[in-house]
Order: C-alpha cells, then structure tokens, then sequence
C-alpha cells in the first residue's frame, strides 16, 4: 500500500520530467552567486541615532535577469536624494564594518564632481562584480555609490586590508 502511494506520488514528477518545451520558455541566467542591494538614506537622521539604523536590506538577486530590472527600474544614483547611499554586496555581507566579512577590510575610493560619471562607474562596478570580473573576487565584499552634494564617490570595499597582493 505504502509503496502504491509514493508511485503515485512519483507519476506528476514524471510526467512533468517528460513534457516537451514550447521554446518559448527561457531559463534565467544564474550568476555564480547571490548579491544584496542595501539603501541607506543620512539625509534625515534622527537626533542620537547610531550610525547604520537607517541602512535597509533592498533587495537579494541571483539572476542577471533579476539584476537588469532592479537596477532599470530603481539603483541608479541619479535617482538618489542628496546623502544617500545605494550598496551592493555579496549576499550574507552587511555594508558596516562591524561585519566580521568586513572587519579587516578597506575599500578603494574615487570621488567625481558629475553626476553622469557616478552612473556610468556605478554600472561599470555592479557589472564586474556581478560577472566575476575581478581577479580577487573573493577578497571583495562590495561597491557604494555615495551622493553628495559637493562630489559623489564610489567605493570598492575590501575583505583584507594586509592582503598587499589582492590590494
């Protein structure tokens, strides 16, 4: 009896296994690992706040797919107010030093006084990291784009400040 149900069980799975494709369905294209968008807005900060309480998880993709519409339709820093912060970081990172992932980090910064060179290096840095682009991929745990309202910045965080050779 018990085995007449789990082949009943089974038949669906197999029939699904078996049924032949439109073409018209298209499988995502899978990145080699998962990447969280993180928002932090500064512009407002409330009186006695810690630094980091008004940093928000956005959203975690692993998809290009998913990537083309996130950063179409909402991560673009021209999109951003003044003092605030769009991050993308490797899934399981939060973009605080605190993070143990983080801790004995450093980043790489460059600063730009037009708002069209922040986007287009914003875009150049999310494509690289997101395509496994960098030869110490692993030593990286994420970018910020940083608007200002004197100069924006862009900043490559790294996991091991010494690591003079990944540096």
């Amino acid at each position: 009896m018990a085995s007449e149900a789990a082949e009943e069980a089974n038949v669906p799975a197999a029939a699904a296994a078996e049924a032949p494709t439109t073409g018209t369905e298209k499988q995502p294209h899978k990145l080699e690992r998962k990447w969280t968008f993180w928002f932090d807005n500064q512009s407002k900060p409330k009186q006695g706040a810690a630094w980091g309480s008004s940093l928000r998880k956005v959203y975690t993709f692993d998809t290009v797919e998913e990537f083309w519409c996130l950063y179409d339709q909402i991560f673009k820093p021209s999109k951003l107010p003044g003092n605030a912060d769009f991050h993308l970081f490797k899934a399981g990172i939060e973009p605080k030093w605190e993070d143990p992932e983080c801790a004995n980090g450093g980043k790489w910064s460059v600063t730009s006084n037009r708002k069209a060179n922040l986007e287009n290096m914003w875009l150049e840095s999310l494509m690289a990291l997101i395509g496994e682009q960098f030869d110490e991929a692993d030593e990286i745990c994420g970018v910020v784009a940083s608007v200002r309202q004197r100069q924006d910045k862009l900043a490559l965080w790294t996991k091991t400040a010494t690591n003079e050779a990944a540096q």
